[in-house]
């Protein structure tokens, strides 16, 4: 059978588990008749099925992905639970969260491009000439004159205490995640600009200190946090980038339901960095601007790192069981 005979077979019974699903959101399958509800089971089985079958026999057709986010939401439904707060935190911090990035790994990754690209160019421009470098973003100036002036301008967060300016570095880095992410509402154009901006800045400053001779001490700051704060941005971005593709690219879902999803995908991203980026600005905020030597502010940068991607792409895996 081919793909699209299976879809054009299978399409009713999975709109109308979705219609029935969609009712259920807001008030629990108390929402639903009785007739509903054995409709409801009926189908979750049937979507089931029609699962293992795409998984088999279309493994990288855009049905099986369809699939798959069908039957977990309507898993969810069906089993869900009166678990308490505590037990609904514990859940999505060691199974929905990282599960949900290895899902959307590729929008992280083109974040991840769309920052380094600028990045490299910027670098490379602002290291052959720093006045050139400035010239690509107006305002940096100031900063390249620090770098010119050996001042290292970060020691000044300390200035109201250690706590404070940690408090100060975590709300900022939280705005710069939201801002990344809500700006894919506008079909990810937005989100673009806002890596590109982020990567072409730390390009100009990267670029001219290494050419002015002021890597070590620029890098002495930035190493312990930026690791987890990159991370952070990337997969903020990823997720705004998520929601401008649902609305580009629906795939199956008429783009209503595409934009759901990828909005519900988007927040769980987002939600789940929150603790990193208190993490990266704890560590901004009492290690980067330290007098700590530049080798154990890299070793916190590889520890955190290995951590981080652990995490992500370890935990909440199903264990394969031997037979």
């Amino acid at each position: 059978m081919l793909a699209e005979d299976f879809i054009v077979t299978k399409k009713p019974n999975w709109e109308r588990l979705t219609a029935l699903l969609d009712r259920s959101r807001l008030s629990g399958l108390a929402a639903l008749s009785a007739e509903e509800l054995s409709e409801l089971g009926r189908l979750y089985r049937g979507a089931t099925s029609d699962l293992a079958v795409a998984r088999r026999d279309f493994p990288s057709h855009r049905v099986t992905e369809y699939l798959n986010g069908l039957v977990a939401r309507a898993h969810a439904a069906v089993y869900q639970g009166r678990a308490t707060r505590r037990r609904g935190f514990l859940e999505f911090f060691t199974l929905i969260f990282p599960r949900t990035f290895r899902a959307t790994w590729a929008y992280t990754l083109a974040a991840f491009l769309m920052f380094l690209l600028p990045a490299l160019v910027s670098f490379v421009v602002s290291y052959r000439d720093p006045n050139a470098g400035a010239a690509l973003m107006p305002g940096i100036e100031d900063r390249i004159q620090d770098i010119r002036d050996k001042h290292e301008w970060w020691k000044s967060i300390n200035e109201e205490g250690r706590s404070a300016a940690a408090s100060f570095i975590m709300t900022n880095n939280i705005r710069v995640a939201i801002l990344a992410f809500a700006s894919g509402v506008l079909l990810g154009v937005l989100t673009l600009y806002v890596l590109a901006q982020n990567g072409l800045m730390l390009g100009i400053i990267a670029g001219a200190a290494q050419s002015l001779g002021f890597a070590p001490n620029l890098w002495g700051f930035v190493a312990a946090h930026g690791m987890i704060e990159l991370s952070v941005i990337f997969i903020a971005g990823g997720a705004g980038l998520q929601l401008g593709w649902s609305v580009v690219r629906p795939g199956l879902l008429t783009r209503r339901a595409a934009l759901v999803l990828a909005a519900r995908r988007a927040a769980q991203l987002l939600l789940g960095c929150v603790p990193l980026l208190v993490v990266a600005g704890a560590i901004e905020g009492f290690i980067s601007p330290s007098d700590l030597p530049l080798s154990l502010k890299l070793a916190v940068s590889l520890i955190s790192g290995l951590l981080l991607y652990g995490y992500l792409l370890l935990a909440g895996r199903e264990r394969v069981r031997r037979t």
